[in-house]
């Protein structure tokens, strides 16, 4: 009899090992969440069809090194993830769009679930006459950053809002990138928030 019942608390261990394995994960890292990004909209179920993304808005994780590097283009809001390829889908340009005005200080909120050492944070928005209706790509972009912040290697807080000021001149939909580069690994997180001026 007990070695019934030890053959059946291994299976039942075995059973939950299984199933913990099969599990979403949710041990890392970070995402956008103003203005919202696209994986934060997939988490929140504002949008619909996200694939394993809606468990893990957290691990838009691709290498560092943007421009020049990272993501291949058209791949830029899932971090090269074919996993998470909803993020890159346009939908005919129908993702939800924060409202934003052009010049205005804007704070910029990153939730952690783990806070790395830290290159930076840089942000870039898309050219006038960007066409939402197509996957996002380099030439979309300015070629430069709009704000950028540095951390030298130290880690931000838990929740972080990095205060700046939206670009100037634009007017109607647009792209917002946000790329954290993470100071020890050869990776950096990706966030597409879609945003109205």
């Amino acid at each position: 009899m007990p070695g019934r019942a030890g053959a059946a608390l291994v299976g039942l261990g075995c059973l939950a090992g299984l199933a913990f394995a099969t599990a979403p994960t949710a041990s890392s890292h970070g995402y956008t969440d103003t203005p919202i990004s696209r994986q934060k909209l997939c988490a929140n179920r504002t949008v619909a069809d996200c694939g394993p993304i809606q468990w893990e808005p957290q691990s838009v994780e691709g290498l560092k090194g943007f421009p020049a590097a990272g993501p291949a283009d058209g791949r830029i809001c899932a971090g090269g993830h074919s996993e998470f390829a909803q993020l890159d889908d346009p939908r005919g340009g129908a993702w939800p769009a924060t409202r934003v005005t052009s010049g205005q200080s804007y704070g910029f909120r990153w939730q952690f679930t783990a806070n790395h050492s830290t290159t930076d944070f840089k942000y870039y928005v898309t050219k006038n006459g960007w066409d939402p209706t197509k996957p996002l790509t380099r030439a979309a972009l300015e070629s430069q950053p709009f704000l950028t912040v540095a951390y030298n290697g130290a880690r931000p807080a838990m929740t972080t809002v990095h205060q700046g000021t939206m670009p100037s001149g634009k007017t109607g939909r647009h792209m917002i990138l946000a790329v954290w580069t993470i100071n020890d690994t050869q990776n950096a997180f990706y966030a597409c928030s879609d945003v109205e001026f």
